[in-house]
């Protein structure tokens, strides 16, 4: 076993410990390189670094990574510890009074945050005119714990008892296609017809596989021809809208005037919209503020596409008390015809 030299001169830096945890997470200097987008060379000196301070090498290299020594897992439980202490101070800092300003992060999918928050942050920010939203749209959910983002909207129930979950509502979806997909193609009558047309999938975290959706519809055919996969709901949407194929959508996009038609008798699902965040987020006066709208604006009582129960599209308001929702494809008309 290499011998390390020993540094009794100072504490092990908070850097160090952190570029070791994550190497420990991401399994290689590559990934964990990327990962905090330092080089290679730079994460070998802080790993070299800690293991002086310690007195003993904390990993070994092996052709598929690196693994913790003895040593390195005994160090691994009191650097967690540390980086939960690092956090709490953070957010002792941030619940002070001088913290009514300054910025909140949400992460939320790709095709809540573009086609329903996104529209609906002017009106949060023109009432709060001194904060800063940093809207952060992916299909992979943000680590909470780890203060990846301040609050997470994800359509995948959380695991981690240590964080705070709230249900705001369901997101409901069906099958949707192009007037000019019907026109060229028509539409199916039902599941069994799908043999003969074309399926557009989203192929990503968080989103419906075709065969789970499959599993509860009579007649299913046993192969669809399945022409074009996408990973992001704002290109996935746009195929469809073009003509591209018949694909699963939830039913607001209707609400929000998506170019789209709905296909009945060939089922329809759901998925429950989850908000989570750190245990002491709501200490924060502006956290607390950006949580308060976001239950606001998923609240069933006001868009009835968010309730538990099913409304079919055609029954959806465009209107909601006063409130004329944003006709997001209005200017891209033609493009879908």
């Amino acid at each position: 076993m290499e011998r390390v030299e020993v540094d009794h001169g100072s504490m092990p830096d908070w850097q160090s410990v952190r570029v070791f945890l994550t190497l420990h997470r991401c399994g290689s200097f590559r990934s964990a390189a990327a990962s905090l987008g330092l080089s290679i060379n730079s994460i070998r000196r802080r790993v070299s670094d800690l293991e002086a301070r310690i007195g003993a090498p904390l990993i070994t290299r092996h052709i598929d990574g690196v693994r913790l020594t003895a040593e390195g897992r005994a160090i691994l439980e009191a650097a967690s510890r540390m980086e939960a202490a690092a956090f709490g101070l953070m957010l002792a800092g941030d619940a002070a009074p001088f913290a009514e300003t300054g910025e909140v992060r949400i992460a939320v999918t790709e095709g809540l945050g573009a086609f329903w928050l996104a529209p609906r942050l002017v009106e949060f920010q023109r009432a709060n005119p001194r904060l800063t939203v940093d809207l952060r749209c992916a299909m992979e959910s943000a680590d909470v714990l780890r203060l990846e983002a301040d609050v997470s909207i994800q359509l995948t129930r959380p695991t981690s008892p240590d964080l705070r979950m709230v249900k705001l509502g369901r997101m409901h979806v069906m099958p949707y296609a192009a007037r000019s997909y019907e026109q060229i193609y028509g539409l199916p009558e039902k599941p069994a017809d799908l043999a003969r047309h074309r399926i557009v999938v989203q192929a990503a975290s968080q989103t419906i596989r075709l065969e789970d959706y499959a599993k509860g519809l009579e007649g299913f055919p046993a192969e669809i021809p399945v022409t074009l996969k996408i990973n992001v709901s704002s290109a996935y949407y746009w195929a469809i809208a073009k003509g591209a194929g018949i694909g699963l959508l939830p039913t607001y996009a209707t609400a929000i005037g998506a170019q789209v038609v709905p296909v009945d008798n060939l089922g329809r699902t759901s998925l429950d919209i989850w908000l989570t965040y750190h245990p002491d987020a709501e200490r924060i006066g502006r956290v607390r503020r950006v949580i308060d709208w976001l239950r606001g604006s998923f609240d069933g009582s006001r868009y009835p596409w968010f309730r538990d129960e099913f409304i079919h599209p055609r029954d959806l308001p465009s209107r909601i008390r006063g409130e004329t929702l944003p006709d997001l494809f209005a200017g891209f008309t033609g493009m879908s015809e």
